[in-house]
């Protein structure tokens, strides 16, 4: 059974200015419509590419989608930065409204769309429960049926009665799952802000999702960078491009068509004129490169060798930053999270002057990568301010090596990491 269709949605934004357009144009717009004559913006407005300057007064974020979800079923949905995934769940979602289009639906909509979406903040935890299950239609006796249940999967109990406000981002992110997922609605719609929570979390909140699917019949739409949680949760994969539906089909198919396809093309951009970045813009990443121990540029580490990976970063505000994260979220050629590089795990200092440019050295004394390609992610944060946040920044070629000082390479497949180890 067809339980969502989206039929010829698209949103069109106008730039540089508040809503969406002038009165004039909204006047010509309501004059067109009254004589049944076609929206004249329609077919005006540049593409959805954040990789180009806009040239016209008119941006289509979504152009012409078209797709249907049966019941039961996970949609997961896949993109660069800027393709328009989170403008499409809003429309899902009733958050805003499509510009031409229509989107059929049957039985209730939640949404974790971002971290602490539909939170009162001067309400408790508690409260808001009750406050997200009225707007959902259910009964107090219903939602107090699934409060417990609530509040013991997001692992706020101790916190419950504070008022939202006080809370952490990962903490309004467990709680505002919990609520979208056990107050049973009929579809769900979850954005990337899982990537927020910590690890368990993140399983217990997949987990769930796929017994919501699988055990009570009802569906999720899921959007999300991570591609081992999409080839693990998902029955079908859409692919947005630039605004549009570049293609919808069997989950491995589809990643691997956007891995080959899109994830090489950032990764050839240039660092420091990427577009499709998120943060505050107090620090921007600039350019990376690999070298060795006396400082030599090259194109490829080698499995078991000693490298440098150099991050060039710009401090552009007018403050120094005084206890800065950096991380280096390192993938394998699926799109699979490897390891993560980062000074918040070596209890590392970093201080960045205002108004400079410095260079951060990563040493890495034995690399024990296996050969192969890899991209990486960089993320630079201040406490909870994220600072710079670039999606498959860059990658590195490891090429064979002798990891384990035997006197020869290990060149056949034994997974993608190599561990120093003895037998006695």
């Amino acid at each position: 059974m067809t339980i969502l269709k989206a039929e010829n949605i698209s949103k069109q934004y106008r730039l540089g200015l508040v809503g969406t357009g002038t009165l004039k144009h909204d006047v010509n717009r309501f004059w067109h419509r009254i004589r049944g004559k076609e929206d004249p913006y329609s077919k005006v407005g540049a593409v959805n590419d954040r990789s180009t300057q806009a040239k016209e007064e008119y941006v289509w974020a979504l152009r012409d989608i078209n797709f249907e979800v049966q019941q039961g079923e996970v949609l997961g949905i896949i993109g660069k930065n800027g393709a328009g995934k989170s403008t499409l769940l809003k429309i899902l979602s009733r958050v805003t409204g499509p510009t031409t289009g229509s989107i059929k639906t049957k039985g209730r909509i939640a949404s974790l769309l971002e971290v602490g979406t539909g939170f009162h903040p001067e309400l408790t935890g508690r409260e808001n429960i009750y406050l997200n299950g009225a707007i959902l239609g259910m009964t107090k006796a219903e939602i107090a049926a699934k409060e417990d249940e609530i509040i013991d999967f997001s692992g706020c109990a101790m916190y419950i009665d504070t008022p939202v406000k006080r809370y952490s981002s990962g903490m309004r992110v467990r709680l505002g799952f919990a609520v979208a997922a056990f107050l049973e609605p009929d579809i769900l719609v979850v954005d990337e802000v899982l990537a927020v929570g910590d690890a368990e979390f993140q399983k217990k909140a997949i987990d769930k999702m796929k017994a919501i699917s699988t055990g009570e019949g009802r569906t999720v739409l899921f959007v999300s960078h991570n591609m081992a949680s999409i080839q693990n949760l998902c029955t079908r994969v859409m692919l947005l491009n630039n605004g549009m539906v570049d293609i919808i089909g069997n989950t491995e198919d589809v990643i691997n068509h956007y891995l080959h396809k899109y994830r090489n093309e950032e990764v050839s951009q240039d660092l420091a004129s990427r577009k499709d970045r998120k943060g505050n813009g107090k620090l921007k990443f600039l350019d990376y490169w690999i070298e060795t121990v006396d400082g030599k540029k090259v194109n490829a580490m080698q499995t078991g060798g000693h490298f440098n990976m150099i991050i060039k970063v710009n401090n552009v505000s007018d403050f120094s930053l005084n206890n800065v994260r950096i991380s280096v979220g390192i993938d394998d050629d699926q799109a699979r999270r490897i390891t993560v590089l980062g000074n918040d795990l070596t209890n590392e200092l970093i201080e960045l002057s205002n108004r400079q440019i410095d260079l951060i050295k990563i040493l890495i004394p034995k690399v024990p990568f296996q050969a192969g390609n890899y991209h990486f992610t960089l993320f630079a944060s201040e406490g909870e301010d994220v600072l710079d946040w670039v999606m498959n920044a860059g990658s590195f070629e490891v090429e064979h090596g002798d990891f384990f000082n035997t006197g020869r390479t290990i060149q056949q497949n034994q997974g993608n990491i190599l561990v120093h180890h003895e037998f006695h």
